[in-house]
C-alpha cells in the first residue's frame, strides 16, 4: 500500500467522537484502487457519505451528478489530472477541494493552491492526518461568529460589500466567488482590520494547524494572492489586503460599515 499504512483502518474512540451527523458526502479521486478503498473504509466510519473516482473524468461526471460537500483530490492520475479536475470544478463550483501532493514536491502543492484547492496533504500520510484536514475544511465553510464583525454581519469598503452572514461578496452589487477559504480569510483579516496578521496567526485560525506542526506558510501567500485577484482593481498594487513586512497581512483600516441588510 506505500502511501497509507493499514493500521491506520480502524477508527479510535476518539476519532469516533467526531463523527458527522449530518452525513456530508464526500467524493474521494483517486488511480490508486488501494487509497480509495482505504479512504471510503475510514471516512464511512466516521460518519460521511463516500463516493470514489478513478480518474478526472469520471471525477467531475460524478461531481455534477450529485454535488459534493467536499472533494478529496490527488494530482496525478490518468485522462485528466487534478490540476485539470481542480481547473474545471473552479469554473462551476465553489466547493471545498483538498488535493492529495507527492511528497517534496513543493511546486505541486503550490500549484494545485494556486488553481483554487482549499488545502492540501502530502503522500505518504495518515488518514487520521486527512479526516483532520476535511473537518477543518467543512468547518470554515460553516458560518462562525467572529469578534469584530458588526451586528448586521455586512461590511461596506468602497463599492466593496462583505455579507457575513450569507458568506459572499459583493461589488456594486454583482457578486464575487470566493471559496469557502478565501471568504474565512478575508473574514478574518476584516474582524481586525487595520492590524496585521503573521501567517502563523493565519494557519491557526483559518486552516487549524497548530504552531508544533511544520506547515508551508505559502498556503497563506497564495490564498491571499487569490484574493487579491478577485477583490483588488490593481492587485500587484493593492489597496484592500495589504502586506505587514516582516509580519503576514492585513486588511485596510475600515472607517464605516453598514448595518442595514442589501439586496
Amino acid at each position: 500500500m506505500g502511501l497509507l499504512s493499514s493500521a491506520m483502518l480502524t477508527p479510535t474512540p476518539g476519532d469516533m467522537t467526531a463523527a458527522i451527523s449530518s452525513k456530508e458526502t464526500i467524493l474521494v479521486v483517486d488511480d490508486e484502487a488501494s487509497i480509495r478503498r482505504i479512504l471510503d473504509t475510514r471516512l464511512s466510519m466516521i460518519g460521511y457519505q463516500v463516493m470514489t473516482a478513478c480518474d478526472g473524468n469520471e471525477a467531475l461526471e460524478i461531481f455534477r451528478n450529485t454535488e459534493p460537500d467536499l472533494v478529496v483530490l490527488d494530482v496525478m492520475m490518468p485522462k485528466l489530472d487534478g490540476y485539470g479536475v481542480c481547473q474545471e470544478l473552479r469554473k462551476e463550483s465553489d466547493v471545498p477541494i483538498v488535493m492529495l501532493t507527492a511528497l517534496g514536491d513543493v511546486a505541486d502543492r503550490i500549484t494545485g493552491l494556486e488553481l483554487g484547492a482549499d488545502d492540501y496533504v502530502v503522500k505518504p500520510f495518515s488518514p487520521k492526518e486527512l479526516e483532520a484536514r476535511i473537518r477543518c475544511v467543512l468547518r470554515r465553510v460553516e458560518k462562525e461568529a467572529i469578534a469584530g464583525i458588526p451586528n448586521s454581519g455586512v461590511i461596506q469598503v468602497a463599492d466593496l460589500k462583505i455579507d457575513t452572514n450569507k458568506r459572499q461578496v459583493f461589488r456594486s452589487d454583482e457578486r464575487i466567488r470566493l471559496t469557502g477559504m478565501e471568504f474565512s480569510l478575508l473574514e478574518l483579516l476584516v474582524s481586525r482590520s487595520g492590524e496585521p496578521f503573521s501567517r502563523g496567526e493565519i494557519l491557526k485560525e483559518v486552516w487549524g494547524y497548530t504552531p508544533e506542526r511544520h506547515v508551508d506558510t505559502r498556503v497563506v501567500d497564495v490564498h491571499i494572492s487569490r484574493l487579491r485577484s478577485k477583490l483588488e482593481d490593481d492587485p500587484a498594487n493593492p489597496e484592500l489586503i495589504l502586506t505587514a513586512r516582516g509580519t503576514g497581512y492585513l486588511f485596510q483600516r475600515i472607517i464605516e460599515s453598514v448595518a442595514s441588510e442589501g439586496p
